[in-house]
């Protein structure tokens, strides 16, 4: 038996950038909270290995706003292809897991 929460991921290039993301979610009401934290990301692109100072969000919502919460990213993503994934929450305490829910209402 698991959760409706999930955990959506995604990088971008600057602080400033992660913040703005983050806020643009919780004000729309689509994540109750987002996470952003410093990352270092070696990944290949354009055939090419490249290593880069990154910032990785962290969006706390529920599987029924995945795709709103995507299309925000896809709209004021920077990234030509930006990474967005979602990972599914199989347990939560109960109460912060309504939290989730009340700050995922989608207004």
């Amino acid at each position: 038996m698991g959760t409706d929460l999930i955990c959506v991921h995604t990088t971008t290039d600057t602080h400033e950038r992660a913040l703005a993301l983050g806020r643009a979610i919780v004000e729309r009401q689509l994540g109750a909270c987002v996470q952003v934290s410093r990352i270092d990301s070696v990944y290949r692109w354009e055939g090419e290995v490249r290593t880069e100072p990154e910032f990785r969000l962290l969006v706390k919502t529920t599987r029924a706003r995945y795709a709103q919460v995507e299309a925000v990213l896809r709209e004021l993503h920077p990234y030509e292809l930006p990474a967005i994934w979602a990972v599914e929450i199989a347990l939560a305490e109960p109460g912060y897991a309504q939290w989730v829910r009340d700050g995922a209402t989608g207004t």
